[in-house]
C-alpha cells in the first residue's frame, strides 16, 4: 500500500507494525491535515530507518509538522516540509505616519490574508537586496484594514526608525483550526537520532527543536526561504523568511548535539542554541534552597548542580540530593520578581521546590541554579553555513563542545555568543569549548563574543573574521582563555565616542 492510498502516518505506522525496520515513503508532494495538532508523530520507534528521499510534506494548518518522541536509533532521511498556507505573511509598506510607528501595509497576492496575522516576528527588509533593513519590531497593535491591508502600530518607545515607505515587511500569522503546538520538528526524549538532509521551508517558531534528548546528529540538514521556482504557490513577491524563529535549538540534552554541514538562512531569530534551565533561588538555609522554578523543575535527584551568585561572579558545585514541592509563591518573593531585569513571560514564576543538596552553600535571594549534565555538552558544530538572520548564529551555554569550519554572514548580532543569559533564564556556563577555523563575514555585533558568567578553558584559534566592529574577540571572565592565530579585518567600533572608535581588535576583561 502506498501513502496515497493510507496517507503518510498510515503507511509508517503499517510498516513499523510489519516489523520493517527500513522505511521508504515513495517519492512526491503529500498534502496532510493535523491530528492533535501535529501532522506526521513518530514515537516509541527503536533501530528504524525512514528514507524519505524526494519527499516533500505539505501541512495544511500552522501547526507542528513531527513529533518525535522517545526513540532510539531512529534515522530520519530525506523530507522536505512546507506549509500551506504559510506561518507568516508578506507585503510592502505604502504609507507611514509622520513619527513612522504606524505602518501600512499592502499584503502581496499569495500570502495570508491580513485578518491572519499575529503579533509576533515583524521584520521590515529592504526591496533592492531583500536582506534586513533593522532590527525586528515589537508592535503595540496589529490591526487587519481591510482583506489584503495590515496597520502595524509600534511602541512610542521605539528607537531608530530607518524603515521607509517601499520596503518589505513580513509578520507572524496563523491558521490552526483546531489550535497549535509550536514548532516544525520536535524531538523530545530520544536517543541517538539522526535527522539527514531533511529541509525546512517554513515553520511557526523553531525548525528543528529537541528537548531533553542524547547525543542526536543533525547532518546536512537545511532551513532556507523557498525560491520562487520552486515554490508550488505563485505568488506575487518571493518569500523573505525562512522560520518564524531559531533554525535549530536544542535544551536539556544530557548528551549534546552534532550539527554537521548544516545551512540556515532568513529565519526570525538564532541559528543555533544549545542550552538549560535556571532557576531562581529564594533563600538558602544550610543544605536547602527554596527555589522558584522555570516552568517543570528540570532538576532530578542525583544530578550534579551548579549555583550562580545573583552578580554571576561565582560559580558553586554541588549535587542535588532531594526536589519536593514547595507550594506557590509568596508575596515578598513576587515583589522581589517584579525588580528584576529578564523578560517578563519568563519572570512570571510561581511555583516553589525545596532542594536539598549534598553539602551546605551560602547564597543570596537572585541566586540561580542549574543542573550541570543537562545543558547539551558534548556538542559539535561543523563545517555549517549560518546567516542572513535578525539575531545571533551560535547562542552556546553548554560545555566539552567544538566549533569548527562554520562560515557566518550578516548576522545582526554576534557570529558565536557563548554566555548564560540571565534575562531567559537560559543556563549555564561554559568550559573546555574551542572555537577553531571559522569564517565570519559582515556580522552586526562583537563576532566571537564570551561573556555573561564564568567560564573555563575556552580557545578561541585559527578564525578569520572581515568587515565586523572592533572589537572582532571579546572575553569576559575566562579561566583558562587561549587566544591565537586569529586573522581580523575590522572595521571602526559603531558605539558613539572616540574612545570606542578607537576599540582594539581583542579585548579580555579578567580573564587568565
Amino acid at each position: 500500500m502506498a501513502p496515497a492510498d493510507l496517507g503518510l502516518q498510515r503507511y509508517i505506522d503499517e510498516q513499523v507494525r510489519q516489523g520493517r525496520t527500513r522505511v521508504v515513503v515513495p517519492p512526491g508532494r503529500y498534502r496532510m491535515a493535523p491530528r492533535d495538532r501535529q501532522h506526521l508523530v513518530l514515537k516509541d520507534l527503536k533501530n528504524v530507518e525512514i528514507v524519505a528521499d524526494g519527499v516533500e510534506m505539505v501541512c495544511t494548518e500552522t501547526t507542528r509538522a513531527v513529533s518525535i518522541v522517545n526513540c532510539t536509533n531512529l534515522t530520519f532521511r530525506g523530507l522536505t516540509i512546507d506549509y500551506d498556507p504559510l506561518p507568516f505573511t508578506q507585503g510592502r509598506i505604502v504609507a507611514m505616519s509622520a513619527d513612522k510607528k504606524v505602518h501600512e501595509i499592502e499584503l502581496f497576492e499569495g500570502y495570508p490574508p491580513a485578518e491572519s496575522a499575529k503579533n509576533w516576528k515583524y521584520e521590515i527588509f529592504r526591496p533592492d537586496t531583500r536582506t534586513l533593513r533593522c532590527d525586528d519590531r515589537y508592535p503595540a497593535k496589529v490591526e487587519a484594514a481591510g482583506p489584503r491591508r495590515l496597520r502595524v502600530t509600534l511602541p512610542k518607545g521605539t528607537r531608530s526608525n530607518p524603515e521607509r515607505v517601499g520596503d518589505l515587511a513580513v509578520i507572524a500569522s496563523e491558521h490552526a483550526l483546531h489550535g497549535s503546538v509550536p514548532h516544525a520538528i520536535h524531538a523530545n526524549e530520544c536517543r541517538n537520532l539522526h535527522l539527514e538532509n531533511v529541509t525546512l521551508y517554513a515553520s511557526n517558531c523553531f525548525g528543528f527543536y529537541e528537548t531533553a534528548c542524547q547525543g542526536s546528529t543533525y547532518l546536512r540538514c537545511r532551513v532556507d526561504r523557498r525560491s520562487p521556482d520552486a515554490d508550488p504557490v505563485k505568488r506575487a513577491s518571493p518569500r523573505l523568511r525562512s522560520l518564524n524563529a531559531d533554525a535549530f535549538h536544542s535544551k536539556y540534552a544530557t548528551v549534546g548535539p552534532k550539527y554537521i554541514e548544516c545551512f540556515a538562512r532568513f529565519q526570525g531569530d538564532d541559528c543555533i542554541a544549545i542550552n538549560g534551565d535556571s532557576h531562581m533561588i529564594m533563600t538558602a538555609q544550610g543544605r536547602a534552597l527554596r527555589v522558584l522554578a522555570k516552568g517543570r523543575m528540570n532538576i532530578q535527584s542525583g544530578d550534579p548542580v551548579e549555583i550562580a551568585t545573583p552578580d554571576d561572579g561565582a560559580l558553586m558545585e554541588a549535587k542535588a540530593v532531594t526536589i519536593e514541592a514547595a507550594g506557590e509563591i509568596r508575596d515578598d518573593e513576587r515583589a522581589f520578581l517584579s525588580k528584576q531585569k529578564g523578560d517578563e513571560r519568563v519572570l512570571a514564576l510561581h511555583k516553589a521546590v525545596t532542594i536539598t543538596l549534598d553539602r551546605q552553600v551560602k547564597v543570596a535571594r537572585g541566586g540561580l541554579i542549574y543542573a550541570a549534565n543537562r545543558l547539551g555538552s558534548g556538542f559539535e558544530i561543523r563545517g555549517c553555513d549560518f546567516g542572513q538572520n535578525r539575531s545571533r548564529g551560535l547562542v552556546i551555554k553548554a560545555s566539552g563542545g567544538l566549533i569548527t569550519g562554520n562560515r557566518f554572514e550578516g548576522c545582526r548580532m554576534s557570529a558565536i555568543l557563548v554566555s548564560s543569559e540571565r534575562w531567559w533564564l537560559e543556563a549555564g556556563n561554559s568550559s573546555d569549548v574551542a572555537i577553531t577555523a571559522n569564517t565570519i563575514t559582515s556580522c552586526e555585533g562583537i563576532a566571537i563574543n564570551v561573556a555573561g558568567g564564568v567560564h573555563r578553558n575556552i580557545s578561541i584559534t585559527g578564525n578569520t573574521v572581515r568587515d565586523c566592529s572592533a572589537p572582532g574577540i571579546f572575553a569576559s571572565r575566562v579561566r583558562g582563555l587561549q587566544i591565537k592565530d586569529n586573522s581580523l579585518e575590522l572595521k571602526p567600533s559603531r558605539r558613539a565616542g572616540a574612545a570606542a572608535k578607537e576599540a582594539p581588535p581583542i579585548v579580555r576583561l579578567d580573564c587568565d
